[in-house]
């Protein structure tokens, strides 16, 4: 048997995007507009799911960006939050983003993290989670989010994550509700869309 070698891309958007917008992000809410651009732009691209995140090092510099890419990728893990990640441990060249508590990286995701990006958050290395849309946001137009703890902020946090909730909630918010009034595809796990 032969088995396929995986790959991701970013989409082509992404490289002419990021000239335009720069790469360094001195505040918060400049951070959280940068996510919920991306999510905005992979919607208008039709390039996958409403969804954006990138990982910042603590002086406001882009590490790495990330957009939903399950549909278009056909990988139902290709998360914002997961491309993300998965690009930061390559460029980093290390599978703990943090370095063993050494270094600050922060994610910055549009919307709150669904069960599988929850996992991944804790296993990453990053130290801060900041939370643009609720899950309940997500929910709202149609996405399971999954089974995550109902407590989950206190579970990152006691394992070294900080997390930031409702960071220009509303701005995020309304690129899923954009998504859904377009006819943007609602995928979820075991439900055609």
């Amino acid at each position: 048997m032969r088995l396929p070698d995986i790959k991701f891309q970013l989409p082509r958007w992404i490289p002419d995007f990021l000239e335009k917008s720069g790469t360094f992000f001195p505040t918060g809410e400049d951070r959280m507009r940068f996510a919920v651009a991306l999510s905005r732009q992979n919607v208008k691209n039709r390039t996958g799911g409403p969804f954006g995140a990138a990982i910042f090092d603590d002086s406001g510099h882009l590490t790495a960006p990330g957009v939903n890419l399950v549909t278009t990728a056909n990988c139902s893990v290709l998360h914002a939050e997961i491309t993300a990640i998965i690009l930061t441990q390559s460029i980093l060249g290390r599978y703990d983003i943090g370095d063993g508590g050494r270094l600050n990286f922060s994610l910055y995701a549009a919307t709150e993290p669904c069960v599988m990006c929850f996992g991944a958050v804790h296993w990453s290395g990053v130290r801060r989670l900041v939370c643009g849309a609720r899950s309940e946001d997500a929910g709202a137009i149609g996405f399971d989010e999954g089974p995550k703890p109902q407590n989950w902020v206190s579970a990152l946090e006691k394992h070294g994550v900080e997390v930031t909730r409702d960071v220009l909630r509303e701005e995020a918010a309304s690129v899923l509700r954009d998504y859904a009034a377009s006819g943007g595809l609602i995928y979820n796990p075991g439900h055609p869309g």
